[in-house]
C-alpha cells in the first residue's frame, strides 16, 4: 500500500487521481479549502481516501498541515502538487502575500521541502509538480515577483509555472543523492473546474477551454505512468505526456539559485514577522 499526497485533491485532475490510487488500495490524503465538498468526496471515495483542510494562499496553514502529515504519515511515497486558483484582480492574504505567489508556488516549496524526509523513506518516491514546465524565464518578474505596480492573472500564473520550474532545479542540486525523483508536468488544455475568481471575458475564455479540453482521465494517464514508474533522473519534465529537455535559460541554474535564496529569506522573514 502507497501513501500519497494530492494538494488540490478534490477538483479536476487531482480528484481524479485520488480516486485512481483509493481504488488499487492506496492510502490517499486530499488537500483542499473547501471542507464540506472534501469531506463528502471522502465519504463517497471509502475508507483509504482522508481529507484535509487548508487555505494553501496562507504559510500559517501550510505549516499546520505539513506538522501533521509529517506525524500521521512518517513514509510518504508520492507528492502530488495540483492545486491553483485563478485570480482576475490582485488579491493580497491576511499574511500580506500576493495569493498566486503563496498558493501556486510558496505552498509547493513548504511541501516539497517540508516533505522530503517521509519521502526519503519510500522506496520509490516521487514529488509530482503538476504546472507548467517549458515557459521562458522571461515569465519571471524579478523586480516585481509579487505584481504590486502591475497585476494580471494570466501573468501571475504564468510566472508560477516557471517558478516551480526553478523549484524543481533547485530542489535537483540540493538533494543529488537522495531517492526523491522531481517531475514537472503540463497536462495541457484539459476539461477540468478551473477554480478561479473571473472577470467576464477570461470566464468566457474559460468557458470555452472546459468545453474543448480533453477529458482529464486522457490528462492524468502520463501523471499515473509517471508516479508508478519515475523517471531515473532525479529532475524531468512532461508536457502531455511528452518529455522535454531540461535545459537552456528555461531551466537555468543560477536563476534557480537566486529564487532559492530569495525564497528561503521571504520565509524567514516571514515567520520571524509573525512571531
Amino acid at each position: 500500500m502507497k501513501t500519497i499526497v494530492i494538494t488540490g485533491g478534490t477538483d479536476g485532475i487531482g480528484r481524479y487521481l485520488a480516486g485512481v490510487y483509493a481504488v488499487r488500495g492506496d492510502r490517499v490524503v486530499v488537500i483542499g479549502r473547501h471542507p464540506e465538498k472534501g469531506e463528502r468526496f471522502a465519504a463517497a471515495a471509502g475508507s483509504n481516501v482522508r481529507f484535509l483542510r487548508a487555505d494553501l494562499d496562507l504559510l500559517s496553514d501550510n505549516r499546520a498541515l505539513i506538522e501533521e502529515l509529517r506525524n500521521s504519515y512518517p513514509v510518504l511515497d508520492a507528492l502530488v502538487l495540483c492545486a491553483r486558483f485563478y485570480r482576475s484582480a490582485r488579491y493580497e492574504t491576511p499574511e500580506g502575500i500576493e495569493s498566486t505567489f503563496a498558493h501556486f508556488y510558496l505552498s509547493r516549496y513548504l511541501f516539497g521541502h517540508e516533505l522530503r524526509e517521509a519521502l526519503e523513506r519510500s522506496g520509490n518516491p516521487v514529488i509530482m509538480n503538476v504546472a507548467g514546465p517549458g515557459a521562458d524565464l522571461s515569465a519571471v518578474q524579478w523586480n516585481d515577483i509579487q505584481f504590486e505596480r502591475y497585476y494580471s492573472g494570466g501573468a501571475a500564473l504564468g510566472q508560477g509555472g516557471k517558478l516551480n520550474d526553478l523549484l524543481g532545479v533547485s530542489f535537483a542540486a540540493q538533494y543529488p543523492d537522495g531517492k526523491t525523483r522531481y517531475v514537472l508536468l503540463h497536462p495541457g488544455v484539459t476539461a477540468t473546474g478551473q477554480t478561479g475568481e473571473y472577470d467576464p471575458a477570461t470566464a468566457l475564455m474559460v468557458e470555452n477551454m472546459r468545453r474543448f479540453g480533453k477529458p482529464i482521465p486522457a490528462a492524468a494517464k502520463p501523471i499515473v505512468d509517471l508516479i508508478d514508474a519515475p523517471p531515473a533522473d532525479i529532475l524531468s519534465a512532461f508536457v502531455e505526456g511528452r518529455r522535454i529537455p531540461i535545459r537552456g535559460r528555461g531551466f537555468d541554474s543560477n536563476a534557480a539559485d537566486h529564487l532559492n535564496e530569495l525564497t528561503r529569506k521571504f520565509l524567514a522573514s516571514h515567520r520571524e514577522s509573525a512571531r
